[in-house]
């Protein structure tokens, strides 16, 4: 089995690159930060701060997360109702970075990817899948562009979905984010050794996607 590791920042087009990527592979998409997002949605829900491990670790066993894939789209069931749509919530990508520094919540989840990745070919995206989840992973890739232009996608996409935020706010998010994820004691993003660096900060997503396309192509043969 093949299986390709996708680190990166939040905003540096992992997901949307990842999928369409995978599709033209043939390979199984596992969002793993779709998972993260789940179980801080769930400890909001339960009106608990995703960032206190003495609240989240006593969840994990009332969760049960379950990816499909429906028409060619990923969807992550938490106890069974379809999330999809709720994870994608900023708040909620605040709380997914939160619980993801308690080692309790990575070990959870680990052996859930792990087994993916045994049973068939998989593209998985995160912020630890080269580092940590798939360390001989067949191709590791680090994405990542400038917090400013990360900042501006966003920006642009919430324009677009007709939500009214300055994108002032939206940079100070892209780079609180990044400081979490960079300086948690469990699993930090950090490039890994062997993965081939992309910086997407002045291509437009075709030129993205030929990019990481020659790197599989190189890598795999």
């Amino acid at each position: 089995m093949h299986s390709i590791a996708i680190d990166g920042p939040a905003g540096a087009g992992k997901s949307t690159l990842a999928r369409r990527l995978a599709k033209e592979l043939g390979y199984i998409y596992v969002d793993t930060g779709a998972m993260y997002r789940a179980i801080g949605l769930y400890a909001l829900r339960a009106g608990a701060d995703p960032a206190d491990r003495a609240a989240v670790e006593p969840m994990l066993p009332e969760i049960s997360l379950r990816l499909e894939n429906q028409a060619g789209e990923q969807k992550i069931f938490l106890n069974g109702e379809d999330v999809s749509a709720a994870i994608r919530a900023e708040q909620v990508g605040m709380a997914a970075s939160a619980v993801a520094a308690i080692p309790a919540v990575r070990a959870f989840l680990l052996e859930l990817q792990r087994g993916m990745a045994r049973a068939q070919n998989v593209l998985m995206d995160g912020r630890d899948i080269g580092t940590v989840i798939l360390p001989d992973a067949s191709v590791k890739i680090f994405l990542t562009a400038s917090p400013e232009a990360r900042a501006r996608r966003r920006w642009l996409e919430n324009q677009a979905k007709g939500i009214e935020e300055a994108y002032e706010t939206v940079l100070e998010d892209v780079k609180k984010r990044d400081y979490q994820d960079s300086h948690r004691a469990a699993a930090p993003l950090r490039q890994a050794e062997d993965a081939v660096r992309v910086d997407t900060s002045e291509l437009d997503f075709e030129q993205s996607f030929e990019a990481l396309k020659k790197i599989v192509a190189e890598k795999l043969g």
